[in-house]
């Protein structure tokens, strides 16, 4: 095992935010390695590590713009207990969305830079980058990317797949990101989910299905239809926020699938379960035997398949409106992978830049990218995604570029334009 870590950093290391924590490079990085050769066998992670990495999850926000890629975000971070009060964007309080720290952001009602936060559901640390949807800024959306495991692709239930959707699907496939798609906006005139997981398939030719069986359309837009375990989810109250049973003017209420709908969902599962044999060997034979999965075997083959990117789960939805967002949260957990799920290279520099796979071990020489820059009221912060071993302030690390030694003087975890130590 090398002696000397390795990383890649910029030369002056002011403020050192760590956005992932410990996790994995993507397949396909780049990634120098200066110092003596790192092996070509990964690790064996540590009881310890797998504990820690299977409760993770790095995702994106990614979307074309105006699909409300920043309310689903602040949804998100609503229901998750991150903050207090939703705030829309251009909402009347002139407060603005959480995400959208800049003040042309509020002003104009886009995402400009892409910003970072992290947040906890049901067990589960999640580190979510919001990516801006105009093609202005889409090297923003390349390099969050770079560093994610997995990300969210929102589409409008209206306008579907267009042009900067396209561009991210094609960002996500050269860093070989699984995902989940999430149909926003079905509460708007003209909503059509069912025309939007077409356009999936014929124009991002992805092998996409919907999980979801929408409960009504547009203005009558009620909750879903979970297809995997059979339940309706009604959206109640103002803001759709989850109570345990207790009755509560703003909850998500689990039900039985009305009698009126349970023909149109038991056919949307058979579609379901018909598209994922097409993936999956498990599913097939049951397929092919004529016996119905389980739901713990239809959620994990569904998992096998968008990990391995043979299947993007479709879930629907408005933001704006409060429903449908715990339930993509449950399939960002249920569905997307864990650091450690995810296959991870760098190349090393003492090797003729030979591909290593790299190890997501706290105990293996440290790999990390510093992916983003940003000069902001704390002075130059400098993001990093850490592939493998430790990172811990006061640390010596090494420019993989220069060769040359640094020392981190800090290490703090951003909440969009906010430190948190």
């Amino acid at each position: 095992m090398a002696a000397a870590a390795a990383a890649v950093v910029p030369n002056r290391l002011p403020p050192l935010p760590r956005f992932a924590g410990l996790a994995a490079c993507r397949q396909g990085f780049a990634t120098a390695a200066a110092a003596p050769a790192i092996e070509q066998a990964p690790g064996a992670l540590s009881d310890a590590d797998k504990g820690r990495l299977a409760q993770q999850r790095n995702i994106g926000i990614s979307a074309h713009i105006d699909s409300g890629k920043t309310t689903l975000t602040e949804r998100i971070l609503y229901y998750t207990g991150r903050i207090d009060e939703i705030h829309e964007v251009r909402g009347k309080d002139n407060v603005g969305a959480k995400m959208d720290s800049m003040e042309l952001e509020r002003e104009k009602g886009i995402t400009i830079q892409s910003a970072a936060t992290f947040t906890n559901w049901d067990g589960h640390f999640i580190n979510i980058i919001d990516t801006p949807g105009h093609v202005d800024f889409t090297i923003e959306v390349e390099r969050a990317l770079r560093v994610l495991d997995s990300a969210v692709l929102v589409l409008c239930a209206v306008g579907g797949v267009q042009s900067q959707t396209i561009t991210v699907d094609r960002q996500m496939k050269r860093y070989s990101i699984p995902r989940i798609c999430f149909i926003n906006k079905m509460d708007r005139a003209g909503a059509n989910p069912a025309r939007i997981v077409d356009q999936l398939r014929n124009k991002l030719r992805l092998h996409a299905c919907a999980v979801q069986l929408p409960i009504g359309a547009e203005d009558r837009f009620e909750g879903v239809i979970d297809l995997v375990n059979m339940k309706a989810y009604y959206h109640e109250g103002p803001k759709g926020i989850l109570q345990a049973d207790e009755i509560s003017s703003e909850k998500v209420i689990v039900k039985e699938i009305p009698a009126e709908m349970l023909s149109a969902a038991k056919e949307k599962r058979a579609e379901l379960t018909a598209s994922v044999a097409d993936v999956d060997d498990e599913i097939a034979d049951l397929f092919l035997n004529e016996e119905e999965p389980s739901a713990e075997q239809l959620t994990a083959a569904i998992r096998r398949a968008t990990i391995s990117l043979k299947f993007v789960p479709v879930f629907m939805g408005s933001a704006y409106h409060n429903k449908g967002v715990q339930p993509m949260l449950d399939g960002v957990i249920s569905y997307l992978p864990a650091p450690h799920e995810v296959a991870n290279h760098g190349l090393d520099a003492k090797q003729e830049e030979a591909k290593v796979r790299l190890s997501s071990a706290s105990d293996r020489p440290l790999v990390s990218l510093a992916f983003k820059l940003e000069e902001s009221r704390f002075g130059q912060l400098t993001y990093v995604r850490v592939y493998q071993g430790t990172l811990r302030k006061g640390d010596w690390i090494v420019n993989a570029r220069t060769g040359k030694r640094v020392k981190v003087p800090r290490l703090v975890r951003m909440h969009s334009n906010e430190m948190e130590v």
